[in-house]
């Protein structure tokens, strides 16, 4: 049977979503709950991979499918296309299954020529609306679907509200834009060398293919990969008729939601435009209306439209973002989806469904995005010093947290500058979709123009990135980077503070300070809790570290690096002379000096966990990273050792390897130094006495895990030296302590032989940043130079170091769990590099039946929802 390719509307419903997309599918669910929706059709999301797969082509089938489509809806419609009597406008939207805002191409008005431009000129009594259409629309077109920039017509427009003397587009007359319009097609033949098509098909066939393009342009690419969103989905292609709402003024546009999504609260939230186009709201071109003064305006259009909100509401059971036009005092939905919202908003609102009866705990804590928890936990200025500080601005608030930094005005620069330490603001006359990696640069972001729903406040509030828009007051004078505000000038470097929240701008630096967790995020934990099966610890090598982890809800440490402990100035003394020995007693000596220092540190760890599970890692890095590269440095260690600079160069010559990431590191350390293995023995043992001690109700038990294992042999021989000098500084204090001893899986060869492992270890952990990194045969400090040409040709969708690669990597895991737990089961799996913290890899984790995942402190509240969403997940199979 020969494949469906396009649906109508009332073809669909909110169910179809990976085949018509999300725009799509909630089009077709409007249209069934018998809202007013433009009756259109959508393009699958399989024909768009099928474009792909044909060489960007769209083939014959799908081609004769969408022609049969176009004359069922001018038939619903009793409109054509290129009539003289009732011409048929559409607009092309793209509409991917889960949301990409601003990510992919709209044309507007499609279906204009000379022709029909004068036939709606006439018919409508309306030749202005006409002409801005007509002008709309090749100005869309020949950005969107010829890629011909679009600053060539802005600089047109401004050029002719120049002559005329006017500041806004709405104070040109029919003459002005007509005039546009032609301007505007001598501009596309100059650019493409051919005239602007005019038969509608035509522009129809080459939007749709635009649509199909833009799903691969480096913006949707790089939006993409932060989103766990896979190439492999495409996206669909809504074919709807326009409602104008640009007909003078009783026509308009707007954006709305039904619950703020700043804070979360129940009202209705939004903004409209008299006499404008969609892109007109979004772009923020003009400063639109607050939606409540619709009431006034149109009160009869704000009352249905209340109703419209309050059905679609109570019918998707989540916070709506929609989109409406008002055409001559009619009301007609465009689309409805669930809002992006900030990480209070989204905490708010899932607890206010479950208290108005609308949701279950278990859907609530489904509902929210892990990776927004992020914000919540960021920065917000100091109380104390933002009430000394005087605003010299004011925006509008989109995206909450507070950003200082030095201003830059470009994207490119924002990545630089960022990339090189430097915190930075991005200010833009408005922020478009090409700026995304600036935007994810910068601490925050300012624009001149655009309101709430503008591109760089909708985008801001999904990659938790403090955003201030709309602050009108700004000069701008992007071309010489420069800005003029509250009657001071700011260049290129120099410092401002932005607050997200309240939308203030202040000069120079406001201190900022840790944020402070709401309540709803406590009942929404203790939710996740309740229905997770991992545990999650922490990776923490100081106490406030771990302070702060068992703050966020730690249970315990799964990754303590001692090495982190050994660079301060009185330590990094102590251990150089050890690197420096010639004999075992000298490295003895040098060891015993920071025995105590270890010993300490382990003892504030233990007091941090209150007796949950402390996992502390022996020496990992190779001995080059803790020697002198300073000539002063050098000399001083050459006189403490009493020995010559140039046997202390010789030395650190000796130390230098070609590839340190594979060298003499981890495990063979202390199988070449046993008395290092000791030293820490010692320590870890000797602070747990001492905090079981002082703690009678706490059961201190040490975790000793043993880096960069390959071989049973290599574990066997330091296990041995653990176990003898552990039970002698237990048994000489008369003490009654557990302790395990285990191993770090980051080698293939370990998890390939788990089995024999398992036997010596008593617990394994997941190192899956060197496991990533051995397993690909990529350094993960050099990868970064390459993987951009990765992502670009689909080699790669995401950075295997960010994101776990299941198919190789978590086979790997896959294989040692399989492998270990039946030779030993009492064996305790976690993982502990970074991917702990990724929603994604949690979730694989869980799956294959870990134990526990161990991340940074700030991602611990992400994890501890991860693991919840996926036993949710698990569950409902």
């Amino acid at each position: 049977m020969a494949t469906k390719w396009v649906y109508l509307f009332k073809e669909g419903n909110a169910d179809m979503r990976n085949l018509l997309g999300g725009k799509g599918a909630n089009l077709a669910e409007m249209t069934n709950l018998g809202l007013p929706v433009p009756q259109g059709f959508t393009i699958t999301t399989e024909a768009c991979t099928q474009y792909y797969e044909d060489g960007r082509k769209i083939n014959d089938e799908i081609q004769g499918q969408i022609m049969e489509y176009i004359a069922k809806i001018e038939e619903i419609n009793g409109k054509k296309f290129g009539d003289k009597e009732n011409p048929l406008l559409v607009s092309v939207r793209s509409g991917a299954r889960a949301s990409m805002p601003g990510m992919m191409d709209t044309i507007l008005n499609l279906g204009l020529n000379e022709d029909v431009v004068e036939v709606l000129a006439k018919k409508s009594g309306n030749p202005r609306w006409a002409w801005d259409c007509y002008r709309r629309f090749i100005q869309m077109f020949s950005d969107v679907v010829m890629e011909v920039g679009k600053k060539y017509f802005e600089e047109l427009i401004d050029k002719m509200k120049e002559e005329k003397g006017v500041t806004q587009d709405v104070e040109l007359d029919a003459d002005d834009l007509k005039e546009l319009a032609n301007q505007f097609k001598a501009e596309y033949k100059a650019k493409i060398g051919e005239d602007f098509p005019s038969d509608p098909k035509v522009q129809l066939m080459e939007a749709i293919k635009a649509v199909f393009r833009s799903w691969d342009n480096p913006r949707a690419n790089v939006y993409r990969r932060d989103n766990d969103i896979p190439y492999s989905w495409g996206t669909a292609v809504n074919v709807q008729p326009m409602a104008f709402g640009n007909m003078g003024e009783t026509s308009g546009t707007g954006v709305a939601f039904t619950r703020d999504p700043a804070t979360g609260e129940k009202k209705l939230m939004g903004e409209f435009l008299m006499n404008a186009q969609g892109e007109d709201v979004v772009a923020g071109v003009r400063t639109p209306q607050k939606i409540e003064q619709l009431a006034e305006v149109m009160p009869e259009v704000f009352e249905q439209f209340k109703g419209v909100c309050a059905k679609l509401e109570n019918h998707y059971r989540d916070m709506q973002d929609m989109e409406f036009t008002i055409e001559d005092r009619k009301l007609y939905m465009l689309q409805t989806r669930n809002g992006k919202r900030t990480a209070q908003a989204a905490l708010k609102i899932a607890c206010d469904l479950v208290d108005e009866g609308m949701r279950t705990p278990q859907e609530a804590v489904a509902m929210i995005d892990p990776r927004n928890l992020d914000t919540l936990l960021h920065p917000q200025f100091d109380a104390k010093a933002l009430k000394a500080a005087t605003p010299m601005g004011k925006g509008l608030g989109a995206s909450p947290g507070a950003a200082c930094g030095k201003v830059v005005f470009t994207a490119e620069d924002a990545k630089e500058w960022g990339a090189s330490g430097e915190k930075v603001v991005l200010v833009r006359l408005e922020t478009s979709p090409e700026d995304i990696e600036g935007m994810k640069a910068a601490q925050g972001i300012l624009t001149v123009r655009g309101g709430m729903t503008s591109h760089a406040a909708v985008v801001a509030r999904g990659m938790g990135t403090c955003c201030v828009s709309g602050c009108g007051d700004i000069k701008m004078d992007e071309a010489n980077k420069k800005f003029e505000l509250a009657g001071k000038t700011f260049h290129e470097g120099d410092f401002i503070s932005i607050d997200g929240s309240t939308g203030n701008i202040y000069e120079g630096i406001i201190p900022t300070v840790d944020a402070t967790i709401a309540g709803e995020f406590g009942r929404i934990m203790a939710w996740a809790d309740e229905f997770r099966k991992l545990k999650v610890r922490t990776n923490a090598d100081t106490p406030a570290d771990a302070k702060k982890a068992r703050e966020l809800g730690a249970e315990g440490i799964g990754l303590c690096r001692t090495e982190h402990m050994f660079f301060e100035a009185d330590r990094i003394a102590a251990f150089r002379e050890m690197i420096c020995a010639d004999t075992v007693e000298e490295r003895e000596e040098a060891l015993e000096k920071i025995l105590p220092y270890q010993q300490g540190d382990f003892e504030k760890l233990y007091e941090a966990l209150e007796g949950c599970p402390v996992t502390i890692r022996f020496l990992d890095p190779p001995l080059h990273e803790f020697v002198p590269t300073e000539e002063e440095d050098i000399e001083k260690l050459a006189k403490a050792q009493n020995k010559s600079v140039e046997d202390i160069k010789a030395l650190i010559d000796s130390l230098h390897e070609f590839n340190p990431m594979m060298g003499h590191r981890g495990c063979r350390l202390a199988v070449t130094y046993p008395e290092i293995a000791k030293m820490q023995t010692k320590a870890v043992i000797r602070a747990a006495i001492n905090v079981q001690k002082a703690h009678a109700d706490w059961t201190v038990k040490p975790e000793i895990m043993i880096p960069l294992v390959c071989d049973i042999k290599e574990l066997k021989f330091v296990k041995k030296v653990v176990v003898e000098t552990a039970d002698a500084e237990i048994a000489a204090a008369g003490a009654n302590l557990q302790y395990e001893v285990g191993t770090m899986i980051e080698i293939p060869r370990a998890a390939l032989t788990a089995d024999e492992i398992a036997n010596e270890a008593d617990f394994f952990c997941f190192g899956t940043n060197d496991l990533t990194q051995m397993t690909f045969g990529f350094s993960r400090d050099d990868a970064g130079k390459f993987l951009d040409a990765y992502y670009d040709t689909k080699i790669f969708e995401n950075d295997p170091f960010a994101k776990l690669d299941q198919t190789g990597v978590g086979k790997l895991m896959e294989t040692a769990i399989k492998l270990g737990k039946p030779v030993n089961d009492k064996l305790h799996i976690g993982i502990c590099g970074e991917h702990g913290g990724d929603p994604s890899s949690v979730e694989f984790c869980h799956k294959i039946g870990l134990d526990y995942v161990s991340c940074s402190p700030f991602r611990v509240p992400i994890a501890r929802l991860a693991a919840a969403q996926a036993a949710i997940a698990e569950s409902r199979q």
